[in-house]
């Protein structure tokens, strides 16, 4: 068996791309996970207000928000205390200039109690947007709707279109890279193999990825239900809005992109094998080409000379051509991919969207262009032949051209959705920003490692260049002298062999290729090349070429040789490609220079993968400036903190009977206006039993305000309930709950509770 000396290196790729995948998991876990998406168009105010007692039912229930949504008739719901809806079940547009409002109408003579609302949206960076909360008729009710747990955007669909978001910011970073690394810095990358998978994985991961998000758009911004991704009623609905329109749009400049792609690993990459294949035939020329020559006369060659010149000179104008063609259609292309992002997410809506979308495609493009001619550059120095070291420099200039783009675009970008500096810590997105800020940060630190790498790599590169002409000077007597013989291909590969023996491979290696050359032999004197002592013999060949095997000589005498097996062949082909590919592999990691480059580039890749992971669950996150806007405008309120709290707190008063748990609702948890508290105690088995007195109060360190006492009333065995409790200011809450189970025995517990 070859070895091929690939296990150390793959291994030390392995743990480099296992731990960038795990920062990634880390971070979707932290940031994302299976969470409903934050929401972008936030509430920012209703009527009647959350929370609130209404003299007289209204006539509609309007809510407003921040920036456009998309709503349909079932958006808004209204239910009454038992959970039938009674809303008029059709969608009323109230928007006007900058004001975003819909509502939905009630019928007259609504009964008295306890109503909830619930409503659902997408927002106009194509993200879904739910809520629900309560309103009361005369005075609340004892019983209301359950609020729903809102689950769009989440659970396991959430998943999926996140992973989706993800991977097809990959793969355009992949392709639209990729490509850009192949034209404008090597343009020989198009006939390696490693960066024409590398683009192709690329195209069919966005691909694939926008196919899925198309089919998962109904469940994510519906129902949840992933089966409800196979709904064809919900895809023609899909179809019609901004984000579907955006995919099936980028569908279509895929199959512009795969013409390029095709036209770039085609008629381009054909178009870079001529200058090598002359320096092959002109070094590999055997002796059957010197006698044409000679026979044809000096002049014929002279003219044949300048034919070869007539079309290496057509042959350079036509890479010209082609690549300046492929370079217009690519920015095309890729700007066009790029725009499909810009028009349906953040730079769409908001501040300035006619300057952010521009912008926007201008910063994608540029992350693709750096990050993904990086991961080009990572596998052709990895599983491509050397890469030449002005092709790095040309690389490592546009790096930094995308950088300072980056950069660029990027501030402008941070300006529009923070708006403030305070909004970089009060807010998840500014925590996020500053978090890519830092990555791009190390990004570019580890890029200048390379650089450096890259300045000591021209030295190495000189040193080189002087010993491989050094070889083929002394290569050259010897192909002369094979030519002479007339067994030029036998006499090269047995100097090879020898050749890879001499430079001190591992001795496993040499056994192999000893082998190989010992069957290479064999076959040769199959075919009447070589005796048995393996020596050139010209009459042998001369009759291996004017009989087939088995036939007599001239002697009268049968030959016996059989021809070749095929298959023993092929063997022999693949132990001879193992064993050139672990010479240059040896060859390649003596050189210390390109060893550090490839490193540092391996780790500028991993710092890459978990900077793309930030930047999904940044677009996905609500923008600091919006979430300031609704704090703003609802008094410093946070919208999370509004929703009813519920608090179990066991206690143990010590004396008799003296354990038990006491839940506590306070509905709708919010400062400013008037909740209800619902108190219920019981014993260890949940049964609800009475107690001689209860006392509940709340206090805000922070702030030095209270204790505020509430005193709930009786309202059955086991519960009370208190109404009006007014808490001023939202924040952080400490809830103090005093249980006497007898006359001496009695208890005090607190507990911490998020007031919005």
């Amino acid at each position: 068996m070859v070895t091929t000396g690939l296990g150390p290196r793959r291994s030390a790729v392995l743990r480099l791309l296992v731990v960038a995948v795990a920062l990634a998991g880390a971070l979707i876990g932290a940031l994302g996970g299976a969470a409903p998406a934050s929401a972008h168009a936030a509430l920012t105010g209703s009527t009647p207000a959350q929370g609130s007692v209404v003299d007289q039912a209204p006539e509609q229930v309007t809510l407003t928000f921040s920036e456009g949504v998309a709503m349909g008739d079932n958006s808004i719901r209204v239910l009454d205390p038992q959970g039938k809806r009674v809303d008029r079940g059709k969608l009323r547009n109230l928007c006007s200039d900058s004001i975003v409002k819909y509502g939905a109408g009630l019928p007259p003579g609504l009964r008295d109690g306890t109503y909830t609302v619930t409503w659902q949206a997408v927002s106009a960076d194509s993200h879904p947007v739910a809520g629900a909360f309560t309103f009361s008729v005369g005075a609340p009710s004892k019983t209301a709707a359950p609020v729903p747990e809102q689950k769009v955007g989440g659970g396991l669909t959430g998943a999926l279109y996140g992973i989706a978001r993800y991977l097809a910011y990959a793969g355009f970073v992949l392709l639209v890279g990729g490509a850009a690394f192949v034209l404008a810095c090597r343009p020989a990358a198009a006939l390696v193999r490693s960066v024409q998978r590398l683009v192709v994985q690329g195209w069919a991961l966005l691909a694939g990825t926008t196919v899925a998000m198309l089919l998962l758009r109904t469940p994510y911004t519906g129902s949840g239900d992933l089966a409800d991704a196979f709904d064809l009623g919900g895809l023609q609905q899909v179809l019609i809005t901004k984000p579907g329109a955006a995919l099936v749009s980028r569908l279509l400049l895929l199959a512009a992109a795969a013409l390029f792609v095709a036209v770039l690993f085609g008629t381009y990459a054909r178009l870079q094998e001529p200058a090598e294949e002359s320096a092959e035939e002109s070094e590999d020329g055997g002796p059957g080409e010197a006698g044409e020559a000679a026979a044809d006369g000096a002049e014929k060659a002279a003219e044949g000379t300048g034919q070869q010149a007539v079309n290496a000179a057509e042959q350079a104008r036509q890479r010209k051509d082609l690549t300046f063609g492929l370079g217009i259609g690519g920015v095309i292309v890729g700007a066009g991919l790029a725009a499909t992002w810009a028009l349906a997410e953040h730079a769409s809506t908001g501040l300035q969207p006619a300057v952010a979308m521009p912008v926007d495609v201008l910063h994608l493009l540029a992350v693709a262009t750096w990050l993904g001619g990086l991961a080009a550059l990572v596998v052709s120095l990895y599983w491509g032949p050397p890469v030449e070291r002005t092709a790095v420099r040309r690389f490592s200039r546009i790096a930094f051209g995308s950088v300072v783009v980056l950069v660029a675009t990027g501030v402008y970008q941070s300006w529009r959705q923070v708006g403030s500096w305070r909004a970089l810590t009060d807010t998840t997105y500014g925590w996020l920003l500053l978090l890519k800020a830092a990555l791009v940060v190390v990004l570019v630190g580890i890029a200048w490692v390379s650089r450096r790498w890259t300045g000591r790599l021209a030295e190495v590169q000189a040193a080189q260049a002087e010993a491989s002409a050094v070889r083929a000077a002394e290569a050259r007597p010897t192909e002369a002298q094979d030519s002479e013989a007339g067994t030029q291909d036998s006499e090269t590969q047995d100097s090879e062999a020898r050749a890879a023996e001499a430079d001190g491979a591992a001795e496993k290696d040499r056994k192999a290729e000893k082998a190989t050359v010992g069957v290479s032999a064999a076959a040769r004197a199959g075919n009447g090349v070589l005796t048995d002592s393996g020596a050139p013999t010209g009459d042998s060949a001369a009759t291996s070429d004017k009989a087939p095997a088995g036939d007599t000589t001239t002697d009268g005498e049968t030959t016996g040789e059989e021809a070749p097996d095929p298959a023993r062949a092929a063997q022999l082909a693949r132990q001879q490609a193992a064993l050139r590919t672990a010479r240059t592999k040896r060859e390649r990691d003596a050189d210390p220079e390109r060893l550090g480059l490839r490193r540092s580039v391996l780790a500028e890749a991993a710092v890459a993968v978990v900077v793309l992971v930030v930047t999904t669950v940044l677009t996905a996150t609500e923008p600091a400036r919006t979430e300031e806007a609704v704090k703003a405008t609802a008094g410093g309120q946070s919208t999370t903190g509004n929703q009813p709290q519920v608090l179990s707190i066991p206690f143990d008063t010590g004396g008799p009977h003296g354990k038990g748990t006491a839940r506590l609702d306070l509905d709708p948890g919010r400062s400013g206006s008037a909740n209800a508290l619902r108190l219920r105690i019981s014993d260890p088995s949940g049964k609800a039993v009475d107690v001689p007195e209860v006392k509940v109060s709340f206090t805000q360190k922070a702030k030095k305000i209270g204790p505020l006492p509430v005193v709930p009333k009786h309202a059955g065995k086991g519960h009370w309930r208190a109404n009006g409790v007014q808490l001023p200011v939202p924040g952080q809450w400490q809830l103090s709950l005093l249980v006497r189970t007898s006359d001496i025995d009695q208890v005090t517990e607190t507990k911490n509770v998020k007031i919005g």
